[in-house]
C-alpha cells in the first residue's frame, strides 16, 4: 500500500486512471484529502484552459483570414501625474500557451513579473516608450499611440495584423481595435502585462532619483502623498504639466 507521501507525490505528476479508482477505494481519509485537492487543481487547470481558449478568439479570426503575424499591443500608464506613457506590442509563437494569462492589472505583481519573463524570452516583444514632456506636448492619447507605433517598429517581425486596446492606430497594417482587450486577447493582454511591468521598472528608477515624492510606490500617480509632496518640494522632470491638479498647481 503507498503512503501518503508516495500518493502525493504521484498525484504532483501524471497519475493514471487505474491509480485513480485505487485510490477512490482507499478510505484512509488523509487519502481522500488528496484527491479532493487533485479534483480541484484539475478543474483549476480546465477553466484556465477554457479561459485561455476564449481569449484566443480575436486571433484565430485573424487566421481564418489569412493573416499569420498578428501583433497585440497596449499601453500602462495614461492616467498618472508623473512618468511616462508605456506601450508594448507583442507577438505570440504558434501553439503558445501560458494558463492565467489576462489583464495586467487583474494579476498579482508576483504573477505579473513571472508572466512578463516567460513573455519576454519566447515571443517576438517591442517596447516604446514616451517621456512627460512629449506627453504635455503631444497630449496623452496621441502619446499612447506614439508609443504603441514605437513599440510595433520594435518588433523583429513585422506583423500583418494589429490588435489594439481600445484605439485606432495611424497605419497601414490592418488593425483591430477591442474595447477592454486587455481581458479579451491573449496577445494584448501580453502586451499589456510586458507595458505595466516595464514602466513599474521605470518609477522604482524614477523612486530613487527623486525620493520624497513616492513613486516607486504610487507609479506616478495622484495619490495624496503625492501631491502634498508636489506641494512641500515642487516638481520634477517626470511631473506631466499638462495633468490636473498639477497644471493648476502651476498657476498658483
Amino acid at each position: 500500500m503507498l503512503t501518503i507521501q508516495q500518493i502525493k507525490e504521484c498525484l504532483a505528476g501524471s497519475p493514471d486512471d487505474n491509480l485513480i479508482n485505487q485510490l477512490k477505494a482507499d478510505e484512509r481519509k488523509g487519502v481522500q484529502k488528496l484527491l479532493q485537492a487533485y479534483d480541484r487543481q484539475l478543474d483549476k487547470e480546465r477553466k484556465l484552459a477554457e479561459q485561455f481558449y476564449e481569449m484566443q478568439s480575436f486571433e484565430r479570426s485573424a487566421v481564418s483570414k489569412g493573416y499569420n503575424f498578428i501583433a497585440g499591443t497596449d499601453e500602462a500608464g495614461r492616467g498618472p501625474l508623473a512618468g511616462p506613457v508605456v506601450a508594448a506590442a507583442v507577438i505570440l509563437p504558434e501553439q503558445y500557451y501560458l494558463p492565467g494569462l489576462n489583464d495586467s492589472k487583474k494579476l498579482s505583481e508576483k504573477k505579473r513579473e513571472r508572466f512578463f519573463e516567460e513573455i519576454i524570452s519566447s515571443a517576438d516583444v517591442g517596447i516604446g516608450i514616451i517621456d512627460a514632456k512629449e506627453i504635455d506636448r503631444i497630449n496623452i492619447l496621441n502619446a499612447s499611440k506614439k508609443a504603441m507605433m514605437k513599440a510595433i517598429g520594435q518588433l523583429k517581425q513585422q506583423p500583418d495584423y494589429l490588435l489594439a486596446d481600445a484605439v485606432t492606430l495611424d497605419t497601414q497594417i490592418p488593425q483591430e481595435a477591442i474595447i477592454k482587450g486587455d481581458a479579451k486577447s491573449v496577445s494584448i493582454a501580453a502586451a499589456s502585462i510586458v507595458a505595466k511591468v516595464t514602466r513599474d521598472r521605470l518609477m522604482k528608477e524614477a523612486g530613487a532619483k527623486y525620493p520624497g515624492y513616492g513613486m516607486e510606490k504610487n507609479a506616478g500617480y495622484g495619490t495624496k502623498d503625492h501631491i502634498e509632496a508636489i506641494h512641500k518640494h515642487g516638481l520634477t522632470e517626470e511631473h506631466r504639466r499638462s495633468f490636473e491638479p498639477v497644471k493648476s498647481m502651476i498657476q498658483l
